[in-house]
C-alpha cells in the first residue's frame, strides 16, 4: 500500500506494510455513532473505534519509527493504550507490540547493532532486561556518554585530534612519537588529515601521553604513536614509534565502540559492554595478575562481570564505568584510589570494580562521568553535576582546595542544568543545555578560558569569551595527564571549533605569533568541518 502527496513537483511517497485482518469488514467497522466519531481518545480500551489508526499498525509503526522517539516515550505510549500493548502480528517476531517493534527498527538505525548477528543481539537483550526499549536505551546511553557516532575533538598532552561525523581523521600538534599518525614525527600546528586512514570511517578516539587510539565503525581499534598500551615501567624501556595507524592485532575478536587512556593502562569497551583492560596487571591492580607490558585484553571482573556498561573514563591509574540496568545507571571505579578519586570516601586502592553507593543517597542517577588526573566529575540525568577527588586549584568546584573522598553536589551550579563535563589535570569544564560553557580550577596557561589568566578559579565561572561568539557550545575537551600545560577545544553544535590554552607545539590549530606560547582567547580552527 502506497500514500502520496503532492508538493508541487514529485510526489512523496510512503511505503508501508499491508495488514488484512481476518474479516476485513469488522475492522473496519466503526460502531459509535457519527457524532461521536470525532472524540475518540486513546484510553487503553480494546473497542474497536477507540483508537483511529487500530486498523493500520503498519503505519503507526512507521511514524513511531521515523519519529526516532525514545524509550521512555515508547513506555508511556504502553501504558496508556492498550493498542501499543497487544502483539502486532508483525516479522521478525509476531507477539511483539508495537512499541517493541518500534524500538527494535530505532536498534537497527545504529551502526554499531545493525552489524551484530541475531544471536548476539538476542544476548544484548537479555543483559538489558529482556526489552528492545532497554536495549534502545542502553544504545543511546552510550551515544550520549561519549558522542557516538557523532563528530568529536580531543585535547591531548601536546596534540589534538578531531574527528568529523563522516569519520575523517585530522590531527595536530607535538608529533615527537608520530602520536600524529601522520607518517613523520614533525610536529604540525595546521590540521592535516590522516590519509592513511582513507577509506576506514572513524567514529571514536582516545588520546594520552605520546599516542593515539582510533575506532572505526567496524569495531577495529588502530594505534600509533609509542608501542605501548602504558607508560614504560622503567626509563630504559625501550619502545618502538608507530607513525602512521596500525591495526591492533590482539583486539581484532573484540567488537570496540570505545577506549581509554589512564597513564599506566589502557581499557577498552564492546559493544556488548563488555570492559577490557590491556597492562598494568602486575599484583593484580586491575584484577588480573599479569605482566606490566602485557598487552592482551583481559576482562574486567567481579562486579561488571554480567552488568552493561555505556561508557568508560580513564584518569592517572583508575577507570570509571558507568553501568546500565533497568533499574537505572550507576557507577563503578577500580584501580588507585589516592586522593579518593575512586568515591567510597576513602583513600583504599580497588582491585575489583565497586560500585560508588554515594549518588543512591544524593538521589541522582548518573548519566555521563569523566575522569580528569586526580579528581573526577558525574552528570546526572537532572542536571546535577558531582565532584571528587583531589580539589587542587579548586578543580571541583565547590570553593575550597579541600578534596572530597564521595561525590560532592556542586552548588555553584545549582541554577544551570548541565549536559555535558570535562574535566583534565587540575581542570573542570561544564555545558549547559543552553549551550554556554562554565570552569573552574586551574587556569595556568589561560586553559579555563577566564579574563584572570593563571589565576585559580574555585568555584564555576561563566566563560564570557565563549558566550561572546553568541554560539551554541556542546563539547569540550581538555588536557588530562602527561607533562604539559593544558589546552581546551570547544566544540559548537554548528560544528565551529574553538582552541584556547598552550600552543607552542601547534596543539591548538592555529599559528601563534613569535615567542607566544598561549592563547588567551578562544581561535576558531580553521579547516575542519565537524558540523
Amino acid at each position: 500500500m502506497d500514500t502520496t502527496t503532492s508538493s508541487g513537483s514529485s510526489p512523496a511517497t510512503l511505503q508501508v506494510h499491508s495488514i488484512i485482518p481476518e474479516n476485513p469488514i469488522t475492522a473496519m467497522e466503526l460502531p459509535f455513532p457519527s457524532f461521536l466519531r470525532l472524540k475518540r481518545h486513546c484510553l487503553g480500551s480494546s473497542v474497536p473505534g477507540e483508537f483511529f489508526l487500530a486498523s493500520c499498525p503498519s503505519i503507526v509503526l512507521h511514524v513511531l519509527t521515523t519519529c526516532d522517539l525514545g524509550p521512555r516515550d515508547l513506555a508511556k505510549l504502553e501504558a496508556t493504550c492498550s493498542f501499543f500493548r497487544k502483539p502486532a502480528n508483525f516479522s521478525p517476531d509476531f507477539d511483539l507490540s508495537i512499541s517493541e517493534l518500534a524500538a527494535l527498527d530505532i536498534c537497527q538505525k545504529r551502526v554499531i547493532f545493525k552489524c551484530m548477528g541475531e544471536e548476539e543481539r538476542q544476548e544484548m537483550k537479555r543483559k538489558c532486561g529482556g526489552s528492545w526499549k532497554l536495549v534502545l536505551n542502553f544504545l543511546i546511553a552510550g551515544e550520549f556518554g561519549c558522542r557516538r557516532e557523532k563528530s568529536q575533538a580531543l585535547a591531548g598532552p601536546g596534540h589534538s585530534i578531531a574527528v568529523t561525523s563522516k569519520g575523517v581523521v585530522y590531527s595536530f600538534g607535538f608529533n615527537g612519537s608520530g602520536q600524529l599518525g601522520l607518517g613523520t614525527t614533525q610536529d604540525s600546528w595546521q590540521p592535516r588529515p590522516i590519509r592513511s586512514l582513507d577509506g576506514i570511517r572513524i567514529v571514536q578516539a582516545a588520546v594520552g601521553t605520546d599516542r593515539t587510539i582510533l575506532i572505526s565503525d567496524a569495531g577495529e581499534v588502530y594505534a600509533f604513536g609509542k608501542d605501548c598500551f602504558s607508560k614504560p615501567k622503567s626509563e630504559v624501556q625501550e619502545t618502538k614509534l608507530i607513525t602512521t595507524p596500525q591495526r591492533v592485532k590482539s583486539l581484532t575478536d573484540i567488537f570496540v565502540v570505545q577506549a581509554a587512556i589512564g597513564n599506566y593502562f589502557t581499557a577498552v569497551l564492546s559493544r556488548e559492554g563488555r570492559v577490557y583492560t590491556l597492562s598494568w596487571g602486575s599484583d593484580e591492580r586491575l584484577g588480573h595478575d599479569t605482566d606490566h607490558s602485557c598487552s592482551l585484553p583481559q576482562p574486567l571482573l567481579g562486579a561488571l562481570e554480567n552488568i552493561p556498561v555505556v561508557q568508560i573514563a580513564a584518569g592517572f591509574c583508575y577507570l570509571l564505568a558507568l553501568a546500565f540496568q533497568p533499574t537505572g545507571m550507576s557507577v563503578y571505579s577500580v584501580g588507585c584510589g589516592l586522593g579518593g578519586k575512586l568515591g567510597h570516601g576513602c583513600d583504599d586502592c580497588e582491585t575489583q570494580p565497586r560500585l560508588i553507593e554515594q549518588f543512591g543517597f544524593l538521589n541522582i542517577e548518573p548519566v555521563m562521568v569523566s575522569a580528569g588526573a586526580w579528581h573526577a566529575a558525574v552528570v546526572g540525568r537532572d542536571g546535577r553535576v558531582c565532584t571528587w577527588g583531589w580539589g587542587r586549584h579548586g578543580c571541583l568546584g565547590h570553593g575550597t582546595e579541600e578534596l572530597q573522598m564521595a561525590p560532592r553536589v556542586v552548588d555553584g551550579l545549582k541554577d544551570v542544568k548541565v549536559v555535558h563535563v570535562a574535566t583534565g589535570t587540575y581542570a573542570t569544564f561544564v555545558a549547559s543545555d543552553d549551550g554556554q560553557v562554565y570552569s573552574f580550577g586551574s587556569g595556568v596557561a589561560a586553559n579555563l578560558g577566564q579574563d584572570d589568566v593563571d589565576e585559580d578559579t574555585l568555584a564555576p565561572k561563566l566563560v564570557l569569551s565563549l558566550k561572546e561568539t553568541k554560539e551554541r557550545m556542546v563539547h569540550v575537551s581538555l588536557t588530562n595527564g602527561g607533562n604539559w600545560n593544558g589546552h581546551t577545544l570547544v566544540m559548537t553544535e554548528s560544528g565551529t571549533l574553538y582552541a584556547f590554552g598552550t600552543g607552542d607545539r601547534g596543539q591548538l590549530g592555529v599559528e601563534l605569533g613569535d615567542n607566544l606560547k598561549e592563547r588567551e582567547e578562544p581561535a576558531k580552527v580553521a579547516g575542519i568541518d565537524l558540523s
